[in-house]
């Protein structure tokens, strides 16, 4: 959940600057963005910017105009990490503290409409699990995925050791974990951490067609999709066959189903009506 960050900066940005302090955000047809903007700080991640990531994914995913949303990092990085100066003096006493820190990646987890994370530079501690709780992970070739916490005296607590080994498998997530050893893009490709390596300068581009694919389908089923595909990091194989098998049912259930196969057999474009 940490990295090794502890610069001073300034928030600011642009477009909804008036809003947030620490991201900005705007939308590009069915596509929301957020991007991370604590550049001097390699947007290492503070509470104030956790609480502002959430609270723009909560808006977006109740607004019926956007259909996916890319989140990215301004600068040279993802995100380095959390904020050690921050985080440095508190304890175990401290009762806000106990309450509060990691439970923001839950919330991100819990969104329902697909996140894409396009990573470059660092994504480290907080930041590479902040990128393991979106949906799908594109990578520029210079980026670099840890759980580096070991090295600041503590373990990651931002979900690190659990989506990491759903990610990577045991013996990869292990060794992270207990060396802070650093992996890069194409390993990280190959492990199954990130789905595509993109030439630098290329990610975003590519995460916000990906986004743009995605949210030219059924809201709906593009819910639902996502459930099913989730549930199987929480589920034995027979209990999630069986959980896929209600949701493709329920699908049954929604204009879209019917205008979807109605316009194959027509042999034209379905006009989703979202319900």
């Amino acid at each position: 959940s940490f990295g090794g960050v502890d610069d001073d900066d300034g928030g600011g940005g642009n477009g909804s600057s008036q809003k947030y302090e620490f991201i900005t955000v705007e939308q590009r047809e069915r596509v929301g963005m957020i991007t991370m903007n604590r550049a001097k700080a390699l947007n290492a991640l503070n509470d104030a910017m956790t609480r502002e990531i959430v609270r723009a994914l909560r808006s977006m995913d109740c607004d019926s105009s956007v259909g996916a949303v890319v989140l990215s990092g301004s600068g040279r990085a993802f995100a380095a990490g959390a904020d050690i100066k921050e985080m440095a003096g508190r304890s175990l006493q401290d009762a806000a503290f106990r309450h509060r820190a990691g439970s923001w990646i839950d919330d991100v987890a819990a969104v329902r409409k697909p996140l894409v994370a396009a990573v470059h530079g660092y994504a480290l501690g907080g930041g590479c699990e902040l990128a393991l709780a979106c949906d799908v992970v594109l990578a520029s070739d210079d980026a670099q995925f840890g759980q580096p916490e070991i090295q600041l005296g503590t373990i990651p607590g931002f979900g690190g050791t659990q989506r990491l080994v759903r990610a990577v498998g045991k013996a990869k997530a292990m060794e992270m974990v207990l060396t802070g050893r650093r992996m890069g893009a194409a390993e990280a490709e190959r492990a199954g951490l990130v789905a595509r390596v993109l030439p630098d300068g290329r990610v975003l581009e590519e995460a916000l067609e990906v986004a743009r694919v995605i949210a030219s389908h059924s809201a709906p089923v593009l819910e639902i999709a996502k459930k099913a595909v989730s549930a199987a990091a929480e589920n034995s194989l027979s209990a999630g066959v069986a959980y896929e098998r209600a949701l493709f049912h329920s699908t049954f259930a929604l204009d879209d189903q019917k205008e979807g196969m109605l316009a194959f057999i027509d042999k034209r474009s379905p006009h989703w009506r979202h319900k």
